[in-house]
């Protein structure tokens, strides 16, 4: 199946480079200057975005991404309307991959063939859903894929090789590395090891492998570019949108500060390889 995110990932290959992946939350601070910041990614630099599904109680995200859902939940989020800020993207934007990034209980609550049919007719690309296992595929992962979605799973330094055909099984899209244990924005213990735990999984798939977790400069992203399909950046992004604000709103200084961070970090990505 020929997808945004797979032409991307084929294109950025052919530059000699690993995809660019940022994340923010949708809604964060909120939902007009959110769509702002989205807008701003690709001419940043984004080659792939993620877009945060803001939930009650995000088990695997560290305190930045925490905040900024709670800001957005705060200003009115919904999923609703994050499906539609991604309606809104496509209009002005039709390549730029988008992956919603989140929590199965609201697309629950919300109904999964309900969501599925009006993520698709909106533009998403694919799904990352961190707390739904192999095992529960039935739940939403196949029929993500029957509508035409790619699902992302997660892979982790705890994944072994017993474990690991059972990440990779219905997985499509990219594989999403996580380079720690525990949760978003923490720090890379071993750079070498990651690059080791990219080589392994890339033994036993042809999807692309990116990483994500911890990185945070131009320099992470140059390192762990190298032995990566894609880097990923989220925790310092969402951080750098929350220290704009001012008493929780958005300023003057907001997109603009996602923007000269994605772009400084977009430069690291390019010289990966360089």
């Amino acid at each position: 199946m020929s997808t945004r995110i797979a032409e991307r990932f084929a294109a950025c290959a052919a530059q000699n480079r690993p995809a660019f992946v940022t994340f923010i939350m949708a809604g964060d601070p909120d939902l007009a200057t959110s769509q702002k910041i989205l807008e701003a990614l690709p001419q940043a630099g984004s080659d792939i975005i993620e877009l945060g599904m803001p939930f009650s109680d995000p088990m695997a995200d560290g305190v930045a991404v925490q905040l900024a859902g709670q800001r957005a939940l705060a200003s009115g989020q919904t999923l609703l309307a994050t499906l539609a800020m991604v309606e809104d993207f496509r209009r002005k934007d039709e390549t730029t991959p988008i992956v919603l990034m989140g929590y199965y209980n609201p697309i629950y609550i919300f109904g999964v063939e309900k969501f599925l049919a009006v993520a698709k007719a909106s533009g998403v690309d694919g799904l990352i859903i961190v707390d739904l296992p192999p095992e529960e595929d039935e739940e939403l992962c196949l029929p993500a894929m029957r509508a035409g979605l790619n699902f992302v799973r997660l892979a982790t330094p705890t994944t072994d090789d017993k474990r690991l055909p059972a990440v990779l099984a219905n997985t499509s899209g990219f594989v999403y590395y996580v380079t720690m244990t525990g949760i978003t924005g923490a720090a890379i213990k071993s750079r070498a090891a990651v690059g080791d735990a990219v080589k392994r999984i890339k033994a036993h798939t042809d999807l692309p492998v990116a990483v994500g977790f911890g990185i945070k400069t131009p320099e992470d992203a140059r390192t762990l570019g190298r032995d990566a399909d894609g880097v990923v950046v989220g925790s310092v992004l969402v951080d750098a949108i929350g220290k704009s604000l001012v008493d929780g709103k958005a300023t003057d200084h907001t997109v603009e500060a996602a923007r000269t961070l994605v772009a400084a970090l977009a430069e690291g990505v390019r010289m990966a390889r360089g």
